[in-house]
């Protein structure tokens, strides 16, 4: 039997809110941050593509587990349309496809938002993540095979028009999205509706669950700091704080021993919770663990190791 490699890398845990470089992938991006903390796990919520720019949110160790919670949470994207052309990949990569020499007025704009907002359906675009028989869709639009991606749901909180620029032919838009929504597919679509086609011609993250543009630090700035693992950890968020939309409990030291353990914990006082599908268990300032309350006892589901802050 051969021995089992025991994992190298530090045991440093939460969140580098990383402003991603314009055609810089987001797997690279993991993988420089991970290198530079010398970190022993790293992970992202969320990809973005390499000609975008932005938040790119890594998790660093025990931050790992709290990912679903930030990619369910919404993205808020700046984006500029350019019209009069649209691209087999919705974006400046692709080849142009359809033309036009119309350019839409505001007025024409404004007047067609509003089917872009709420609850709509919407078709990812060809190249795009999305899974078709087992297959990403890019990976056989790349092959030249004819990609049907079926229209989806997604939600649309906001959708504002920023800024139009007249001379270039281009709209500065800014949305507010719910998982698994494609900004090149709304150029898309809104070129369509407005008869003259439109692609992204630029697209930036601003916001992602709970971190906003505050939070962003450029990957020059922590490169430069390269060696200094002090100050590259003062640059890291708590990963509690992906966990700001579920409830809180605190728990004594004895009960966070017990839930560690994987044992569930009966909460006592008299506003302590009796029910809750998910909420998490602090002891101090540490985070103990994700679970579920039923009939007044918190059963934990995702333990934390006690060094995570």
């Amino acid at each position: 039997m051969s021995r089992q490699r025991k994992k190298k890398g530090r045991p440093v845990s939460g969140w580098i809110i990383l402003d991603k470089p314009y055609e810089m992938g987001s797997t690279e991006c993991v993988s420089k941050i991970k290198w530079l903390y010398k970190a022993a796990k790293a992970g992202h919520a969320g990809t973005l593509d390499p000609l975008a720019s932005g938040m790119l949110p890594i998790a660093l160790g025990e931050a790992t587990k709290t990912v679903p919670y930030v990619m369910d949470g919404h993205k808020t994207y700046r984006f500029t349309v350019r019209w009069g052309a649209e691209t087999s990949t919705d974006d400046l990569e692709g080849e142009v496809t359809n033309t036009s020499d119309k350019r839409p007025s505001e007025e024409d704009i404004r007047a067609i938002l509003g089917n872009y907002m709420g609850e709509i359906e919407q078709v990812p675009p060809k190249f795009s993540a999305v899974k078709i028989n087992g297959e990403r869709a890019y990976a056989l639009a790349r092959e030249g095979e004819e990609v049907e991606i079926a229209a989806r749901p997604v939600t649309v909180h906001r959708f504002d028009l920023v800024e139009m620029r007249v001379n270039e032919g281009e709209t500065v838009f800014e949305a507010e999205c719910g998982k698994g929504t494609y900004v090149r597919a709304f150029a898309r679509d809104m070129g369509r509706d407005l008869g003259c086609y439109g692609h992204v011609s630029e697209l930036r993250r601003v916001a992602v669950g709970p971190f906003n543009e505050d939070d962003l630090v450029p990957l020059s700035e922590l490169v430069e700091l390269e060696g200094d693992l002090e100050a590259l950890d003062e640059e890291i968020l708590p990963t509690g704080i992906a966990l700001e939309d579920l409830p809180e409990i605190s728990v004594t030291k004895d009960q966070a021993q017990r839930i560690r353990s994987g044992n569930p914990v009966l909460l006592r006082g008299r506003d302590a919770m009796t029910f809750a599908d998910e909420a998490f268990a602090i002891f101090g300032s540490d985070l103990v663990a994700i679970g579920a309350v039923d009939k007044g006892s918190f059963m934990p589901k995702r333990v934390f190791k006690v060094s995570e802050a």
